[in-house]
Formats: C-alpha cells, structure tokens, sequence
C-alpha cells in the first residue's frame, strides 16, 4: 500500500448514512399541513417582508409562492422557508380564511413576486430576425420589451385571454384580445 492510499480517508466515513434522518425529513416533505387562522400568525418585518409564527417554530422571513397563479391566485397559497432550499411550512386553503391585516400582507407579497403588467394597448410590434420587438401601454406605462419569434412567447390562457412572456422572463397579461382594437388584434396575427 502506498502512502497516498494510507492517506485517503474511507469511502464509508465519509459517507456516513443516517436511516432515521433521512426518513424524518422525507416524511416531513410528504406532509401536507394547511395554514389557517387558529395555527398561524403572519406579521410584517422590518424590511417589509412576512415573518410567521406556527406549530411551535419562528421564521423570521417566509417565502409566498402561488400553487396556481393564472388561474386560483387566491388559494393553495405555498409558504416555504425563505432560503435556497424553500422548503414549504404549510399551505394556506384558501386567503380569505385569515384576517384581512394578514390578506393584506400576503397580496402585497405576491404582488411583489407575480409582477405581471396587463397590456391595454399595443403600439406597436416589429418582426426582425427571430424576434419581436413590442411597444405597448400597460397599466404601469409606456413599455418595451422584445420576445422571441418562435415557441411559446405569446400563450391562450383562454378564448380571449392572453399571456406574453418576454426573453428576460418577464410576463405581461392581454385580459381580452377582442377589447384591443381592429388595428392592434391585426399587429398581433403573428403570434395568434
């Protein structure tokens, strides 16, 4: 045996495996525990963010993601852990079962994260080499954005309702294609 082979520390030490841990945490992530207004109480940080006390534990800052954001932004509201694993606390049935103080914050939250500015014009839209270069008004202004050409930039949520989604990700919602006017659905005939 040589002396970087004596060296090496074993393969099982440094692997060491815990059964129980491990069935803990995967029994844990299985768990569905709905948050409510008798086991949860949110409140507001500092700087703004969620902090939530529940089931004897403190977090200092909670993570608020939609399980469902196009089409039931009001329930099945997933609350994780505020790190990279996000790992979820609970889920919140439905916003309306909480205080309105605690609505409040949670809608602020989301509003935050889901930024979604609806199109109530389009000004214009160009065609150039594999990508489309919009200019429209939404309900937050004037905006510019560029998309691309091909796959799934412009999607139907429904008969009428529409969602762009640009190259930096960024979504923008048309809530009823045929309120837009002849000229603008026309400007638009690439996509539909």
């Amino acid at each position: 045996m040589n002396e970087q082979e004596n060296n090496m520390p074993d393969l099982l030490d440094i692997r060491e495996f815990d059964e129980e841990t491990l069935r803990k945490e995967s029994e844990e992530l299985l768990e569905m525990r709905f948050l409510t207004a008798e086991n949860a109480q949110f409140s507001r940080t500092e700087g703004g963010f969620v902090a939530l006390k529940t089931m004897g534990k403190e977090y200092a800052r909670v993570g608020i993601y939609l399980t469902f954001p196009l089409t039931n932004p009001e329930e099945y509201i997933s609350i994780r852990e505020a790190d990279e694993k996000a790992k979820e606390i609970g889920i919140i049935e439905k916003l309306s079962q909480l205080n309105p103080d605690e609505q409040d914050m949670i809608r602020e939250q989301i509003k935050l994260r889901y930024f979604m500015p609806v199109i109530t014009k389009v000004l214009d839209v160009k065609d150039e080499y594999g990508y489309a270069y919009w200019h429209v008004t939404t309900n937050f202004g004037v905006c510019r954005f560029t998309t691309q050409m091909s796959g799934n930039a412009v999607i139907s949520l429904s008969d009428s309702r529409l969602l762009v989604t640009d190259i930096d990700g960024n979504r923008y919602e048309i809530p009823d294609f045929y309120s837009l006017s002849i000229m603008e659905r026309k400007k638009l005939d690439l996509f539909i």
